[in-house]
């Protein structure tokens, strides 16, 4: 029994002074990379500016959903071919939110790499077709526990809200649903007290609409604007050149844009790629309005865009379109300064309704009252690759947003739960106290 008392003194104090404090704040993760940020309509690591230089990143592809960012053997054989084509950025589009990322996401840090993640998956996503039911507070709370899986790392460098989700004039309809994902991401980030991670959204380049998109995202009151631009373009089809491929075009398009645009996707393959646009996209012409790409796609997965085959015993061979990029990246540097970013960036005016824009003024739907509540309770875990779908899962939006409505009005104190395996900074003061309480305890104990 005397023992006993010893180990319980020392259990009860532990239990007690282990405790999270109401203010304690998780570790910031990957912390040997500066966290990149958003300054007029560029990126910035410090006070540098920063180009996106990387390629998309799904190993299976859609067809063998996986998450190659819980796989530490995977992506450490990966991170290393990304050293050698010199870049700093991968994009993922799915991930398992209950699982621990923290192998891949250090070793990424570890290499200069910072990572775009797509916040969606399959079963979890909005439909364009008939956006209003599946924007619901199932989705959300799925979107906002992957956030709270990649927020502490410094290495997140921006979440996608969406990929496409408009793809044609007839269903911009879909837009406000877009738009207000992204306000409900930024709003749940700020209110959990995580630091500013840009949101966005990725969109088709679709071009009957990709200005309007991009104004669209842009429009309204400072809550519902985006904190960058993306689209996905393959116009620039080897032999080409800054006329021909419609870029010097989409450049004047978008001068004075208040955000950072870069390229979520590029590299036509219609014929043999030597990506000459590398050239293009990294030079002064461009970087007044553009922060670089992400070359489409890292592994071959049977559309002939693949840089590299994934063998089946797991190795690497790199090919022809691998080494033409390595030679393109090698032979482009980012332009010295700040590559004549626009500093004081600005919202735009709202694209008017047209039979290309389906979308009038800037209303927004509410977000569901049960996401809502989540900005003070945290999400909770997600469902991860699994689950039952969200599209029709209830709990939708019941009118329209009050402009304004998605600004943080107050900051979550309690310690924001984190990923699974994710350690608080070690303290040492529960030892201390612990060990004070089991010195009391076995004295009192000889007492007896």
């Amino acid at each position: 029994m005397k023992t006993f008392n010893a180990i319980a003194a020392l259990a009860a104090a532990t239990s007690v002074y282990a405790a999270p404090s109401p203010t304690e704040q998780l570790e910031a993760r990957a912390s040997s990379l500066t966290a990149i940020t958003v300054k007029g309509n560029a990126f910035f690591q410090g006070n540098n500016r920063f180009y996106i230089r990387g390629v998309d990143y799904q190993p299976g592809g859609s067809s063998k959903l996986v998450d190659p960012l819980a796989d530490s053997t995977a992506c450490t054989r990966d991170i290393a071919e990304f050293k050698k084509l010199g870049l700093n950025t991968v994009r993922v589009y799915t991930v398992d939110n209950t699982v621990n990322h923290d192998a891949c996401m250090s070793a990424l840090a570890a290499a200069g790499m910072y990572l775009v993640l797509d916040v969606n998956t399959p079963l979890y996503s909005l439909n364009r077709a008939t956006p209003a039911p599946s924007y619901n507070s199932v989705y959300l709370q799925n979107i906002f526990a992957t956030i709270d899986a990649f927020a502490n790392y410094t290495n997140t460098l921006a979440f996608f809200s969406g990929n496409e989700v408009i793809n044609d004039d007839s269903t911009t309809s879909a837009a406000p649903y877009v738009k207000a994902v992204t306000r409900d991401m930024r709003q749940y980030i700020g209110s959990r007290g995580y630091r500013q991670i840009p949101c966005g959204y990725s969109a088709a380049d679709v071009d009957s609409n990709r200005l309007e998109m991009a104004e669209y995202m842009n429009c309204g009151t400072a809550d519902e604007r985006s904190d960058f631009f993306a689209f996905n373009d393959y116009s620039w089809c080897d032999p080409s050149s800054f006329q021909i491929s419609g870029w010097e075009q989409k450049v004047k398009n978008f001068t004075g844009y208040g955000l950072p645009i870069f390229l979520s996707e590029y590299g036509c393959n219609t014929n043999t790629r030597k990506f000459e646009e590398v050239a293009a996209l990294y030079n002064t012409e461009m970087t007044s309005v553009y922060s670089g790409g992400l070359v489409y796609e890292y592994s071959e997965e049977g559309s002939k865009y693949g840089l590299v085959t994934i063998n089946s015993d797991g190795t690497i061979t790199e090919g022809a379109d691998y080494a033409a990029l390595k030679t393109a990246l090698a032979g482009t540097a980012p332009p010295t300064g700040d590559g004549g970013y626009n500093s004081t960036g600005g919202a735009s005016g709202c694209p008017a309704k047209s039979a290309n824009w389906d979308v009038s003024g800037d209303s927004l739907p509410a977000i569901p009252s049960a996401a809502a509540d989540m900005m003070k309770t945290g999400a909770g875990k997600g469902f991860g690759l699994t689950g039952t779908g969200s599209q029709n899962a209830g709990g939708t939006s019941t009118g329209t947003a009050t402009p304004g409505s998605g600004s943080v009005t107050a900051t979550s104190t309690a310690k924001k739960s984190s990923a699974p395996g994710r350690q608080p900074p070690f303290d040492k003061t529960p030892i201390l106290v612990a060990g004070l309480a089991v010195a009391f305890s076995l004295f009192g104990a000889c007492l007896l």
